[in-house]
């Protein structure tokens, strides 16, 4: 669960991170009266789980209360990278003399925690790591052991950070550090954590991630999650029991597990195309189930096919042919589907397929022939629909 901006800083409050006195808004007035009562000169920021927020205009000065209320009334209901401003936090602005970066995440390939922190704060740390890796500090803390004052002096003299920064930081990480561990996050930035110009090390921005699955010890989650609205798409895939997370692309995913899924996504990519989402349906790849996960795939206007990966371990390929079978009767489907089925019974599950033939329906037997079927399909389809737009106007 990604939190917003404030809910970030709020949590992280509480560990004693010293962060911007702000307010939350949901209209120009609340911001007007927001800034009214910080005083003086505040920022007003769009609150979307996206970065690039600064870059899209949803980052702006105000010197009085009726300017905060202009600020706030251009950013709410601006639309970046999809994500709709509800909200604003309004927050005093401070005089920023240095930016810098720092982070807690998870580093799974070496089983450790991993701190970051970099005298290059304030762009994309993506981009720092690409052009200049030397001015990012990296420390890993073994979970068992944490973090001590040797870890944080490394990350703090290693990241070039001034020398006026340097004790303050030295004594804000392992705060940081504790708010990652205790709230089983999965990643806690700071960017930019600022140095101003009284000498203080602030953290002006964070971005936090929980781990949903550690709800059941943090009853208050709920309260986070309760600000966040889940898309329709998302919501109807939860309400059925199906792993889904919604993507860019055009190329609906079904497999059976996370593994194949995440490989199947890998081969969408390899062959030329966009996944359009990951769908895990499990162990069970019954009609009921595959119904529901197609109709939530093509509940997306975006997706212009569908491939269904499933390899029958556990799992009898005939009886998921069947269940497909049976899920085409169920639904209208209007895009083409590319299905490849391995294991157990496959050759069974494919002769069934082609006995039971359906005008959108196409077999694969290789996971790299049903990926660059379906991503043909796809560009095909978005061709038509192209071609009909253009023939409408």
């Amino acid at each position: 669960m990604d939190l917003f901006e404030y809910q970030g800083k709020e949590v992280l409050r509480k560990f004693d991170v010293p962060v911007p006195e702000g307010r939350v808004a949901t209209t120009p007035e609340e911001a007007a009266e927001a800034a009214r009562g910080l005083g003086g000169k505040v920022v007003i920021k769009a609150q979307v789980q996206v970065g690039g927020r600064g870059k899209a205009g949803g980052i702006q000065l105000a010197d009085s209360p009726e300017q905060a209320r202009e600020m706030a009334d251009k950013i709410l209901g601006m639309d970046i990278k999809g994500h709709t401003v509800k909200r604003v936090l309004v927050e005093r602005a401070g005089d920023i003399k240095e930016e810098y970066y720092c982070s807690f995440l998870l580093d799974r390939s070496e089983r450790k925690f991993l701190g970051m922190m970099s005298a290059k704060g304030g762009i994309d740390i993506e981009e720092v790591a690409e052009t200049d890796p030397d001015a990012i500090a990296r420390v890993h803390i073994d979970p068992l052991y944490g973090m001590s004052d040797f870890h944080a002096r490394r990350m703090v003299f290693g990241s070039g950070i001034a020398e006026a920064a340097r004790k303050d930081a030295i004594a804000l990480l392992p705060k940081l550090f504790k708010a990652f561990v205790e709230l089983d996050a999965s990643l806690v930035e700071v960017n930019p954590l600022i140095l101003t110009c009284e000498g203080r090390v602030v953290a002006l921005d964070a971005k936090v991630s929980l781990d949903e699955s550690a709800a059941y010890r943090h009853p208050f989650f709920d309260e986070l999650k309760s600000a966040h609205e889940i898309p329709e798409q998302e919501r109807f895939a939860k309400e059925r029991g199906l792993n889904f997370i919604k993507l860019d692309g055009d190329v609906g995913i079904i497999g059976n597990g996370a593994g194949l899924v995440m490989s199947t996504l890998d081969v969408v990519k390899a062959a030329g195309g966009e996944p359009a989402n990951f769908l895990d349906v499990g162990g069970g790849a019954g009609a009921e189930l595959l119904s529901s996960a197609l109709e939530v795939i093509t509940s997306n206007p975006e997706v212009k096919s569908v491939l269904i990966n499933i390899f029958g371990g556990i799992t009898r390929c005939d009886l998921v042919a069947e269940g497909i079978i049976d899920a085409l009767n169920r639904l209208d489907v209007k895009v083409p589907i590319v299905v490849r089925l391995d294991g157990t019974n496959a050759e069974q599950g494919r002769k069934m397929l082609a006995d039971a033939p359906h005008p959108k329906l196409v077999t694969a037997e290789t996971m790299l022939g049903a990926a660059e079927k379906a991503v043909e399909l796809s560009q095909a389809t978005g061709s038509a629909v192209a071609q009909t737009k253009g023939g409408a106007a």
